[in-house]
């Protein structure tokens, strides 16, 4: 892959097109070895879930080098446009980032977003300066009306989130990625490489995970895992894959054999 292959999110470019999570591992010291494995430039933690107020106490963060890392905050935890808000105002006023991965959750059972308070959030968080990736279902017209409300990326889910299915709509991707005029960074549902390879060569942007890291029985080795795949398929992805035929093609042409 060129060094010129970039991801670039509101003006601002990443390395790396893998974006990890920080929830989940089973220690501080294990999250910040598996960043490093995974070759991540951007991280996602939730606001909720950190004390914002009082950086002098420990804290995750303190396992991470933002000198390195970029933070994402997001607003995990939020079921209400609201509470989204109100929340990414905290961990700007906190000094955590004016970029905001924006949840809002419609159902506490299937974690699936409440795409009307979405749009509404996205809306007014723009409005407020911020740079919102908001997390979506896999749905072509909700990324559509993300994009017009000022959404610097769309973040489809690939399945349910910590779900480990794999990319579940594929032809959705495809669709959200052909028409969107942002990047398209699939979000949740990812479950083992094979998923976040498949996810970039159907022309995702970019891929975030945190289950899949941070639940495996090595979450350093599968972080590492994950950096090759996403790196595989987007090389897959740009280098342009044969047509699927129903019959088969001889690799080699049987004009000019001798005998024929």
């Amino acid at each position: 892959m060129t060094n010129m292959d970039l991801l670039t999110i509101a003006g601002r470019t990443f390395a790396s097109r893998l974006i990890v999570g920080t929830g989940k591992y089973p220690s501080p010291a294990i999250m910040a070895q598996a960043h490093e494995a995974a070759g991540a430039d951007m991280v996602t933690v939730a606001v909720r879930r950190v004390n914002v107020t009082d950086r002098t106490k420990e804290s995750l963060l303190d396992y991470i080098d933002e000198s390195k890392i970029f933070l994402l905050p997001n607003t995990a935890g939020c079921y209400t446009a609201e509470e989204a808000i109100r929340t990414a105002h905290l961990a700007r006023e906190a000094g955590l980032s004016h970029w905001v991965k924006l949840e809002v959750i419609g159902d506490e059972r299937t974690l699936f977003p409440d795409n009307e308070a979405l749009l509404e959030a996205t809306r007014v968080l723009v409005k407020d300066g911020f740079v919102v990736l908001p997390y979506t279902n896999d749905d072509p017209i909700a990324c559509r009306k993300l994009e017009d409300a000022g959404a610097a990326a769309v973040m489809p889910l690939g399945a349910p989130i910590g779900s480990g299915l794999g990319i579940q709509n594929v032809n959705n991707i495809r669709i959200i990625r052909e028409f969107s005029k942002v990047p398209v960074i699939v979000d949740a549902g990812v479950g083992t490489a094979s998923d976040a390879a498949v996810a970039m060569e159907i022309g995702a942007d970019a891929v975030l995970m945190n289950s899949a890291i941070a639940g495996a029985r090595d979450p350093v080795a599968m972080a590492e895992a994950m950096k090759y795949a996403v790196q595989a398929g987007r090389l897959a992805y740009l280098a342009g894959r044969i047509p699927r035929k129903m019959y088969a093609s001889a690799s080699s042409p049987v004009e000019g054999l001798v005998g024929r």
